[in-house]
């Protein structure tokens, strides 16, 4: 993924935990596959190992707790600012565990992006993994999509598919689909950094046509099942 000319791409990552994807987007930042910044990563949890991840990347962060706001509109209001601030040219949710209210969701629509550990608009919601399971479902997987006021029902940009095996627990299963999103997440910020990604009125346009279905990305070495390319 060659760097696009020009300014890079300013990023805000909203992280709540181990911040993984956020490491991969680090890395593929400061190895040019993504021509961009993050200007910080913004955290409602102060004990966030992804947090540590930033600072060792020298990259700024802040800290805003619900339990410090009387309502959890005033907590929203106080997150819209803070990441509205920054005024990045897109927010990146890399497994902030908030609902975001509408006014931000509204204030950023076309420039917000999430990964979701299914592929949707299968399991949107929590404990994916386990009700794929419990489901005996062939396939998993993850999905990027811009964030819209449905949870976790934005337009697909991307999706990548992890078969299930016989053996699978859901730390297995989880495990082989974060090493996907780790390589999926970094691609389609690419995409959207150098211009070929964007989404108005939750309409996908891609190299300059819509995109009338999630594209399909396979990656080679992840999964002995897959193969290198699209499917």
């Amino acid at each position: 993924m060659n760097a696009a000319p020009g300014a890079p791409l300013t990023l805000v990552v909203l992280i709540s935990n181990q911040g993984s994807n956020l490491q991969a987007i680090i890395d593929a930042i400061a190895s040019q596959e993504i021509h961009a910044r993050i200007l910080a990563v913004v955290s409602n949890n102060p004990r966030a190992p992804g947090l540590q991840r930033a600072k060792n990347a020298g990259i700024s962060t802040a800290v805003t707790e619900r339990a410090d706001f009387a309502t959890r509109k005033d907590f929203d209001r106080r997150l819209l600012q803070l990441v509205r601030d920054y005024d990045p040219g897109l927010v990146v949710l890399a497994g902030f565990m908030h609902i975001l209210d509408d006014e931000f969701v509204t204030h950023f629509d076309g420039r917000l992006l999430n990964v979701h550990p299914s592929l949707l608009p299968k399991y949107p919601g929590l404990n994916t993994y386990r009700r794929a399971l419990a489901a005996k479902d062939g396939v998993h997987g993850c999905s990027i999509h811009f964030v819209s006021s449905r949870v976790d029902g934005g337009p697909v940009v991307a999706q990548t598919e992890v078969p299930i095996r016989a053996d699978d627990d859901e730390g297995s299963l989880s495990a082989r689909v974060q090493a996907t999103e780790h390589k999926l997440y970094p691609m389609v910020i690419g995409w959207f950094a150098n211009g070929g990604l964007q989404c108005q009125y939750e309409t996908i346009m891609l190299d300059g046509k819509r995109l009338a279905k999630p594209r399909k990305i396979a990656f080679a070495g992840l999964d002995e099942t897959q193969e290198s390319g699209e499917f």
